[in-house]
């Protein structure tokens, strides 16, 4: 049987986990499908921007560059500077596109560029610009999640998606990415609140799209975390029916350990 194995799947059901060699990806870690890019007239505004973090190298203080690779500017009091920053940037956006949640939209998306060519602090400060002009769009939170994700900070990671699930409650892949992380973060520290809104997370998603494989393959880990093997192996078969891709071999092999498939039909 050829199974393709994810690699994120593959990360989170080593046991015991893996400490060191950490794959930095979601199984989002790409442009959503919702997002579109929006009209070439936009890219104007973005060469604009590009401009502006190069001038900018040799007269910003490092800490006021470092804020715009932090999730959403850090959270912190701005300067007088940012300010006025963000008042000529908004003032450019507004000039350029027909709204700000378009304008949003864009650097949402470019945000998800950067990411996939591995320009993380870039791909935090379209984020961050995202998140600016529209704070109810949960690609921003989403793509800011990515990327502490990829940087190993996985409380966050968390944090993020969590705020871009507030958003944005019915968005099922979404819900099934912060599942896989507070999976990996039970693993790490062993917090049952991580495995019990996992859990409730992935049922969630099961029932907006219930033909979601990914999501019962992780709800099987969920069980097994838990030690309901019985329940593990129906939830793994019922991920084997929908999709064989998303199988993982490696906790197959952890499963059968624990447990000889009930239905004989993986040995």
């Amino acid at each position: 049987m050829n199974v393709r194995m994810n690699l994120v799947q593959w990360s989170l059901v080593m046991m015991p986990m893996l400490s060191l060699a950490q794959p930095k990806r979601l199984i989002t870690s790409a442009r959503p499908n919702s997002v579109q890019t929006v009209s070439n007239t936009t890219t104007a505004t973005e060469r604009q921007t590009k401009q502006l973090e190069s001038t900018s190298t040799d007269t910003t203080p490092q800490s006021s560059m470092d804020v715009n690779t932090l999730p959403l500017f850090g959270e912190r009091a701005k300067t007088a500077a940012q300010i006025d920053e963000e008042i000529h940037f908004l003032n450019d956006c507004d000039r350029n596109f027909a709204s700000r949640p378009e304008a949003s939209e864009f650097f949402a998306a470019r945000g998800w560029d950067y990411i996939q060519s591995g320009q993380l602090d870039t791909a935090a400060h379209r984020f961050n610009l995202a998140w600016l002009l529209d704070a109810k769009n949960a690609d921003a939170y989403w793509g800011l999640g990515v990327v502490c994700y990829q940087k190993e900070n996985l409380p966050d990671a968390i944090r993020m998606l969590k705020k871009g699930l507030a958003v944005t409650d019915s968005n099922a892949v979404l819900m099934t990415d912060l599942a896989t992380l507070q999976i990996k973060h039970f693993q790490i520290k062993a917090v049952q609140d991580d495995l019990l809104e996992a859990e409730q997370h992935l049922q969630r998603s099961l029932a907006i799209s219930p033909e979601n494989a990914g999501a019962y393959q992780k709800l099987s880990l969920v069980n097994y975390l838990k030690a309901d093997y019985d329940k593990a192996w129906e939830l793994f078969h019922q991920a084997y029916s929908l999709d064989l891709s998303v199988l993982d071999l490696a906790y197959l092999n952890d499963l059968l350990a624990k447990r000889p498939d009930p239905t004989g039909k993986f040995k």
